[in-house]
């Protein structure tokens, strides 16, 4: 799995998890945790950070 797939990944299930439980809940804080870890390792990697979030890559276009 790419560093990129798993920040994402991670990503996506930390919302699940604030959705489902609250922000305060254990495993959301895990899924946090687990996220910015992946984050910075692809950040480490030399990947930029609309790679994780295509959203930013739109709002630099403009």
């Amino acid at each position: 799995m790419t560093v990129i797939r798993a920040a994402r990944t991670a990503q996506h299930l930390a919302v699940r998890a604030i959705t489902l439980h609250g922000l305060a809940h254990p495993l959301t804080l895990a899924f946090l945790a687990a996220a910015s870890t992946a984050a910075a390792r692809a950040w480490d990697r030399g990947h930029p950070v609309y790679a994780i979030h295509p959203a930013q890559k739109a709002r630099r276009a403009r």
